[in-house]
């Protein structure tokens, strides 16, 4: 059983910043990827980024987030980090974490944690 635990989420004005953390936990042999995605009014559930074990970055990084923000993983504790800059009223939304996970018995599938409320207001 894999285990994603979400925590960072909360209330921001405008311009300002909060980091998401990730934690997986249960049993499996590797995490081929982590990431986030996001689910914002009105829209359907989008990727924001990825980072994959074996290297390269599949981020979307596409006009909405780029240069604001920044996906990292912390290898030792299994936890992935959004680090959400510059905040905007239209980033406000769900945000979910995604592990990639493998293992012997049932290989390779994605696990979902739970979302986390961001919101972006005055």
């Amino acid at each position: 059983q894999v285990q994603l635990m979400e925590s960072g989420g909360g209330l921001v004005q405008p311009g300002g910043s909060l980091r998401l953390s990730c934690e997986v936990s249960g049993s499996f042999v590797a995490i081929n990827g982590l990431g986030w995605y996001r689910q914002t009014l009105g829209q359907q559930r989008e990727e924001v980024g990825t980072i994959w074990r074996r290297g390269g970055g599949a981020g979307k990084w596409d006009d909405p987030v780029k240069g604001r923000f920044t996906i990292s993983k912390d290898n030792s504790k299994n936890i992935v980090y959004l680090q959400m800059n510059s905040l905007k009223p239209e980033d406000t939304g769900v945000y979910y974490c995604k592990a990639n996970v493998y293992d012997y018995s049932s290989g390779s599938r994605d696990y979902w944690g739970q979302g986390t409320q961001v919101t972006v207001s005055l």
